[in-house]
């Protein structure tokens, strides 16, 4: 099976039909290609082997019988972010806090997944309850980029996405607060898609900050994206959140669809501190777009540059609340022997000793974080402003999509940083969101593309639209990829 690394979506899908190969055989494929590779890059945390295979095998046996359509997703190995339960599988969010936890139930996206007979390679790497933008806060491992295994592959969904990068499986699940899926995707050179808020069900996901995490695809090809997003869209009764989603009646054929769109450009995304190869490779996809006939125009959204100390006022507030069940006692995992100390009870010395153990640097200086700025006298003076400030980030975005469609930035300020790099800096390290952050506190989607014939690491370009237009991303981005694909020579 020497010809995974070309595996998407499609061609699989195309492949059991004409009997190329079967379901088993390519996930068989992939878990050797897992055992021999994953050592070195360290991108999955658990396997699911055994299910895997019989999933696969239901997928053969449709095939076989020849008696109802394939799904798209049948066959196809996903890989799926730690935080996402799977049920009867380990569901740590790479933290201590939950390692010997196995899930009850499975969240709403892996039952469409499992309706649709995609098999369930495993669970990926993250950092610890999604907090980090590097993978290095994970509990268990950390994950290497593949394009430079001494580079990071970002975060918090750096395992799905140097899964995908590194062919370990054909498409991943990942989740995005603040950047968390389309940041590793810009690193590890794939494609990363964060829905709009409330497009796709988080129920069954493990809550990091409920107004801002969203779940999405890492693929190969923005098709891809397109269609693992078709199967996981969609209003959910056990998520208040969600929302039934609109048909957008866009025309099939992307280049010609791209030629209605309207693409803005955000001054205060060009700053200063943005690497000189991703503004040069930037500048390079708007020259492609222009060829497309895409039309553009510089747009200005003036209350950008404090996007990110409003998210990192409302993230970790939401966070300290979402993180107050893990108390040790449902989810215990520490066996300690500690005294009970002077004045404290045995029940507060075992909550005392359980978070303090089980969670992890970042986690807790989140957590602190939190409940600093919800605390009695702060309230007003810091989470109340920040929500005001994110009103008028939102409002921003609304009065620039009255002028244009779609807005095209950089998806990072750099390149991916080298390991340990900014392990011990945190504000360096939450820089690595300064692009991403904005279309979170605005609920807005967002996708990160790969860009095309760039040697070295991989950059990625950004592109954010109106509310529950994912369609404008997904057409421009598969436009943009046609100028790319290979062309086929007729015997």
């Amino acid at each position: 099976m020497e010809f995974l690394h070309d595996l998407t979506i499609k061609k699989l899908h195309l492949g059991l039909l004409t009997k190329k190969f079967t379901a088993v055989e390519v996930t068989q494929a992939f878990f050797r290609h897992i055992k021999n590779r994953d050592g070195e890059i360290g991108a999955y945390l658990s396997l699911n082997e055994e299910q895997a295979i019989r999933t696969a095998e239901e997928t053969d046996i449709q095939i076989a019988k020849n008696d109802a359509p394939i799904a798209l997703l049948a066959g196809v190995p996903i890989a799926i972010k730690d935080n996402i339960l799977v049920e009867k599988l380990p569901a740590t969010a790479g933290s201590k806090m939950l390692e010997s936890y196995r899930a009850s139930y499975s969240a709403t996206v892996i039952k469409k997944i499992d309706e649709a007979k995609g098999v369930i390679l495993g669970k990926t790497n993250m950092d610890e309850f999604a907090m980090g933008s590097s993978t290095e806060n994970s509990a268990f491992q950390k994950t290497k980029n593949p394009h430079d295994t001494q580079r990071v592959p970002g975060g918090s969904s750096g395992g799905s996405a140097a899964a995908v990068s590194a062919t370990l499986a054909v498409a991943a699940l990942g989740s995005d607060t603040g950047g968390s899926i389309r940041q590793p995707a810009a690193f590890c050179g794939v494609v990363g898609l964060k829905p709009t808020y409330g497009a796709v069900s988080r129920h069954g996901v493990i809550a990091m900050a409920s107004s801002l995490d969203q779940i999405g695809p890492l693929t190969k090809t923005v098709e891809d994206a397109k269609i693992l997003f078709d199967v996981i869209k969609g209003k959910d009764t056990y998520d208040a959140t969600s929302t039934q989603y609109p048909n957008n009646k866009n025309p099939g054929n992307a280049t010609e669809a791209v030629k209605k769109i309207r693409v803005g450009i955000p001054k205060e995304y060009f700053i200063e501190g943005l690497e000189n190869a991703v503004s040069d490779a930037v500048q390079k996809v708007i020259r492609d777009f222009k060829g497309l006939q895409v039309s553009f125009e510089e747009v200005s959204l003036p209350h950008t540059p404090h996007a990110l100390s409003c998210y990192y006022i409302i993230m970790p507030a939401e966070v300290s609340a979402n993180l107050a069940r893990f108390d040790g006692i449902r989810y215990a995992r520490l066996s300690t022997n500690e005294p009970i100390r002077a004045g404290k009870s045995a029940l507060e010395t075992a909550y005392l000793s359980q978070r303090a153990c089980g969670f992890g640097a970042e986690t807790q200086r989140r957590i602190l974080l939190g409940t600093f700025v919800l605390s009695s006298g702060y309230h007003d003076a810091y989470y109340g402003k920040a929500q005001k400030v994110r009103a008028l980030i939102t409002r921003d975005f609304k009065e620039v999509f009255k002028k244009v469609d779609v807005l095209l930035a950089p998806t990072t300020p750099t390149r991916a940083f080298a390991v340990g790099e900014k392990s011990n800096d945190p504000l360096a390290m939450y820089l690595s969101d300064i692009f991403t952050i904005p279309a979170n506190l605005a609920g807005l989607p967002a996708i990160s593309i790969p860009v095309k014939a760039e040697e070295g690491l991989p950059i990625g370009f950004q592109l954010i639209g109106k509310h529950f237009h994912e369609d404008d991303l997904l057409n421009l981005g598969m436009a943009y990829e046609s100028l790319y694909a290979p062309t086929v020579q007729k015997d």
